[in-house]
């Protein structure tokens, strides 16, 4: 005998599934029960929270150690997009000051593939810039996970970004043509 499911109750089933997989805190995707979920969401936080802790008292290796070999930062800048050895290379003097940038996680939501080997994130901090976001990919790797990919963005409230485009046009429009020329 061959069940066949509609599509809502597909839907259903799988809004069933998803609210028994979410913690309190923290948003998790892939609630599978063949791994311990919560303990590699917690995990994932600590590296995520090691990482703000290490630029914030200018730990250059150890917040180097959280990237993983292949990894990739993009910045708020449209020129910031460095593979680790090159974003190593601009931190560096940054760093050597004694003080680099100091954000704090005020909103974190963290998803899992089945097989919780591989994490993705966005989470909202609080930082010199006001509030920016923070988002990227994580790839567990022996016990540790390691950060392969993160972004950093800037918000900006809807009601000011006709003003901000205006702001950053003539810089923007200058990389857009150099951009699209190539």
């Amino acid at each position: 005998m061959h069940i066949i499911y509609r599509a809502p109750v597909r839907r259903f089933l799988l809004y069933i599934l998803l609210m028994t997989c979410i913690p309190a805190m923290i948003i998790l995707v892939g609630c599978t029960g063949k791994k311990d979920t919560a303990a590699e969401t917690k995990a994932i936080s600590a590296v995520l929270d090691s990482l703000n802790a290490t630029a914030a008292r200018a730990d250059y290796d150890s917040y180097f150690k959280l990237y993983a070999d292949s990894s990739v930062f993009t910045g708020t800048d449209a020129t910031e997009r460095w593979d680790k050895p090159a974003f190593m290379t601009w931190a560096s003097p940054i760093f050597k000051r004694g003080r680099a940038w100091n954000f704090t996680s005020i909103e974190r939501h963290i998803y899992l593939n089945k097989t919780a080997d591989l994490a993705w994130f966005d989470e909202l901090l609080q930082t010199q810039m006001k509030i920016c976001r923070g988002s990227g990919v994580l790839s567990k790797q022996g016990d540790d996970w390691k950060i392969e990919q993160y972004i950093l963005s800037a918000t900006i409230p809807n009601d000011l970004i006709d003003t901000v485009t205006v702001m950053k046009a003539p810089q923007e429009d200058s990389i857009i043509q150099k951009l699209i020329s190539h």
